[in-house]
This record gives C-alpha cells, structure tokens and sequence, in this order.
C-alpha cells in the first residue's frame, strides 16, 4: 500500500524535473542577441525608416482580411466534398448546398454592414 503512495509522490517529482530540464536546456540553446549594433537596428527591405514608425490602421483593413479569411477557409472545406460527392448521394449534396446557402447570406450581411468596401 504505501509503495503506490510512493509512486504517487514520484510524479510531482519528475514532472518538475522534466520542467526545469526543458527550461534549462531552452535557455543553453536560445539566440543569443548580436552584439553589433547594425544588427540591431530596425529595417524595413534594407532602408532606414523616415519619420514615425508606428502608423495607425483603420479597423476596416482588420473587417476586411477577417472576411476574406472567414470566406476562404470555408470554401476550402467544399473540396472534400466535391471529391467525394458521386460516393456520397443526394444527402451530402443537399448539406452542401445548404451549406453554400449559409455562406451566401453570410456574404450578404458582410456586405450590407459594408465590411467590403473601402472608404
């Protein structure tokens, strides 16, 4: 009985070895930061920036790519279904179509909050 209580006590033990070895062993292999201040400095395709570095961007750049996203992946999940749609029947076709009929209005409200057009 008191031998599975010792197993019981190793785990906290091992689990926090493990934790200070991966930890250990990260900060033996981590970059180590230049030492020449060139290397350190910021760039932007070799040129020197002029003027203030951090713009503003309108949210509507954000809506925009997160539509585009959104619309994106979800087309990407009508490809399986293509493939395998002569195996499937009429059922997996009706899904699909459903499906499409979601996207769509999807669209449509992205559309009409005007999250696709640029001001």
């Amino acid at each position: 009985m008191q031998q599975d209580y010792l197993t019981l006590a190793i785990y906290p033990l091992v689990i926090l070895g493990f934790s200070v070895f991966v930890l250990a062993l990260a900060w033996v292999l981590r970059a180590k930061p230049p030492k020449s201040p060139v290397k350190q400095a910021p760039y932007e395709c070799g040129i020197p920036t002029r003027g203030e570095t951090w713009v503003r961007f309108r949210v509507a750049y954000y809506l925009y790519a997160l539509v585009f996203v959104v619309f994106d992946v979800e087309t990407i999940f009508l490809y399986p279904w293509a493939v395998a749609l002569h195996r499937l029947g009429l059922f997996a076709y009706i899904e699909a179509i459903i499906f499409i009929l979601i996207l769509l209005v999807g669209l449509g409200y992205a559309w009409k909050e005007g999250a696709l057009e640029w001001k």
